[in-house]
């Protein structure tokens, strides 16, 4: 899996919607916030869909090389077979969203909630097949010491993640509507360049950044030792306008949520919902490994 991820063509799909941002994504998906009547009956929708998605012959191992998961999502089956089981016979390598939420923002920044019961998870993850994890902290402004808090955040996580075995996608996250997303970039830049040349032993990890305001910012991530591989978030564009975005950042794949699920609907036949999703698969596709 860590040759696939590294080397492979494509991109990684962001399946890991949470509590938080569950009913947004059922309403995209065409199921108004009434069509269920408890978090357990939502959360079983948005596992239809995104067993939907994954059991879909437009997602395969050709294009997507990965899927983060929500934890429910790993628990639950597809086809009868666990989920990540179900991923891994497809070719498209399992990972898991860890954490829990943001804290309030604090020098510029949300850093990431405490996580309890972190090693029991990532033990059952292990155990389940999964390669990897996600965990997701925000830059809202340009603020040195925020930046250089949420990136040492990071890594810690990190650790304890490569400790358990796994590979960690560490996410600081640049608000791209920031004012100040340009300054930013190139704070986070600086930070996360001596997080990853400070990195004891051999152990690498993965990124997930924000498409920079300057196309090819984070070039020298993408080559940096201790890096598998880094992946771009969508960050609220459209799927043309990150899709444009991504391809003037060689280097970088995609790592796309909403971007892409925005065309697929609850009520679209089998046949329309296959034709949605390829279409997409192949656009982003094409952004991250022909750079079109």
């Amino acid at each position: 899996m860590a040759e696939r991820i590294a080397g492979g063509r494509g991109f990684i799909a962001a399946l890991d919607q949470s509590g938080g941002s569950t009913p947004k994504a059922l309403q995209g998906y065409g199921i108004e916030e009434g069509a269920w009547g408890s978090d357990a009956e939502m959360f079983d929708l948005i596992h239809q869909m995104r067993v939907r998605i994954i059991t879909s012959p437009a997602f395969t191992g050709d294009k997507v090389l990965g899927a983060i998961l929500f934890e429910r999502t790993m628990d639950g089956d597809a086809g009868g077979k666990p989920v990540p089981r179900t991923l891994s016979e497809r070719g498209v390598v399992p990972f898991l969203k860890i954490d829990k939420g943001l804290e309030e923002e604090k020098d510029g920044v949300q850093r990431m909630k405490p996580i309890p019961g972190l090693e029991a998870l990532l033990a059952r993850a292990r155990g389940l097949g999964v390669f990897g994890t996600k965990e997701r902290s925000v830059v809202q402004r340009a603020h040195r010491d925020g930046i250089a808090a949420i990136v040492a955040q990071q890594f810690e996580l990190g650790a304890r993640v490569l400790a358990a075995g796994l590979v960690p996608i560490l996410e600081p996250e640049v608000n791209i509507q920031s004012p100040e997303r340009a300054r930013a970039d190139r704070l986070l830049l600086e930070a996360l360049t001596q997080a990853l040349d400070a990195m004891p032993g051999d152990a690498k990890v993965m990124l997930k950044l924000s498409l920079p305001a300057e196309p090819d910012l984070f070039r020298s991530l993408t080559t940096h030792p201790r890096v598998l591989r880094v992946v771009a978030l969508s960050g609220g564009y459209s799927r043309p306008a990150a899709c444009a975005e991504l391809a003037k950042n060689p280097g970088l794949i995609a790592s796309f949520s909403r971007a892409l699920l925005e065309d697929l609907r609850h009520a679209m036949s089998d046949t329309e919902f296959n034709q949605a999703l390829g279409q997409a698969v192949d656009e982003i596709y094409r952004a991250s490994a022909l750079k079109g």
